[in-house]
């Protein structure tokens, strides 16, 4: 059963010029050490920055709660099994309010363009 929905879209170019003047301050803010590492791992690490701002957006939509007292940037983070596929592990109050809202799973999509990135996250209940 689906128990929230969040979706989000945003210009590569805005993320781009946030770590452009704020650098290593604007990630460690939103992103964890090995989400760093991935997107700066690419020639152009804009698109993959800004697919995971869009996705950690789509997750607080998905549990109507907006990133702030209930759920920060560093509670998200999104992962990449060997296929490529994305997928979310919650740290801290994130995985506490995924188990206070009887939840199993965070489904998560991506995709972007050299200008666009965007995400959807579908929050699954425990019950299936």
């Amino acid at each position: 059963m689906i128990l929230g929905i969040g979706i989000d879209l945003i210009e590569v170019e805005r993320i781009r010029s946030s770590h452009v003047k704020f650098g290593e301050r604007f990630l460690s803010r939103i992103l964890h050490e090995a989400e760093i590492a991935y997107c700066l791992s690419h020639k152009d690490p804009g698109p993959f920055i800004a697919a995971r701002f869009a996705a950690k957006e789509a997750i607080s939509k998905a549990f109507g709660t907006g990133i702030g007292a209930q759920l920060s940037w560093k509670d998200m983070e999104v992962c990449r099994r060997e296929s490529g596929e994305p997928y979310v592990v919650m740290h801290g109050a994130g995985a506490e309010l995924l188990k206070a809202r009887g939840a199993r799973a965070m489904l998560l999509s991506l995709s972007h363009t050299q200008h666009h990135a965007t995400a959807v996250a579908i929050l699954e209940s425990a019950a299936g």
